[in-house]
């Protein structure tokens, strides 16, 4: 049987990499992001390899723990060592940092002003905050303790959190700084969407946006926000930038997928 290798791009060969390291790596990539075990011609469809490639590499991913084959079905998954390797990058992931750093990014590009939030007793909590040199109305600042109820990010955190740890720091936050409870159809459609949007609501025609990042066991870690005046957005695309970051920071903490390409 004639044996294929993936094609490599002239950019690839000059790169400097170990060409037979990064097919190796696709091979893994596919177990990782399969629903189940598969199949020896599945992976080769998958990577699109031929049926001899595919068992050469997934012989040698075996022999070094990397991948496994089931001996009765014949089925490939990842091995022990490929799970160590993954739990090993888990355990140095800062998922507030990563979430950090992309919004340092997205309020220099974009006219909105944006941070991190996480949840403390006494309510959501800006622990990273960025100005954008396009908007210079903001209200908020790094430290700054937001309304439980009538913010995005304060929504987000209802929709993941247990309800008694929301009811404890709603007790900490005066009425008429935190708003009015949510109806649980709000709250049920944040959980759908991993998204929360009002205007008006701490300034007139400023919008707040938010989004929740999740850790591997995807329980919330913390809430990426923005505020802007969506007439200054240049595009519709605009709108839903942090909706993109959001989806991108939980690939690199391992958390939740979103369901969708905007909320």
């Amino acid at each position: 049987m004639k044996t294929t290798t993936p094609q490599t791009t002239a950019g690839e060969k000059r790169s400097g990499t170990i060409q037979s390291v990064s097919i190796a790596t696709r091979f893994l990539m596919v177990l990782a992001n399969a629903e189940s075990e598969l199949a020896l011609g599945e992976v080769a469809r998958r990577t699109g390899t031929g049926g001899s490639t595919a068992h050469r590499y997934l012989q040698s991913l075996v022999k070094e723990g990397l991948a496994k084959q089931d001996p009765a079905s014949g089925l490939y998954d990842l091995g022990s060592a490929a799970l160590s390797i993954g739990i090993g990058a888990l355990k140095r992931v800062d998922a507030v940092e990563i979430a950090a750093q992309r919004m340092k990014a997205l309020t220099h590009s974009h006219a909105l002003s944006g941070g991190v939030a996480i949840w403390t007793d006494r309510g959501p909590t800006l622990v990273r905050w960025y100005r954008s040199a396009y908007f210079s109305i903001n209200p908020l600042a790094l430290g700054d303790i937001l309304p439980i109820d009538n913010t995005a990010c304060g929504l987000v955190f209802q929709a993941f959190l247990p309800k008694a740890t929301i009811d404890a720091a709603r007790r900490q936050q005066p009425a008429h700084f935190r708003g009015k409870p949510p109806a649980k159809a709000v709250l049920d459609e944040v959980r759908e969407r991993c998204w929360s949007e009002m205007t008006s609501h701490l300034l007139s025609n400023v919008t707040g946006q938010a989004a929740p990042v999740f850790d591997a066991q995807h329980e919330i870690v913390c809430a990426v926000t923005t505020v802007s005046d969506l007439g200054q957005l240049k595009s519709p695309q605009d709108r839903v930038a942090l909706f993109r970051e959001a989806s991108l920071i939980n690939q690199s903490t391992g958390g939740r997928a979103f369901s969708a390409d905007s909320p």
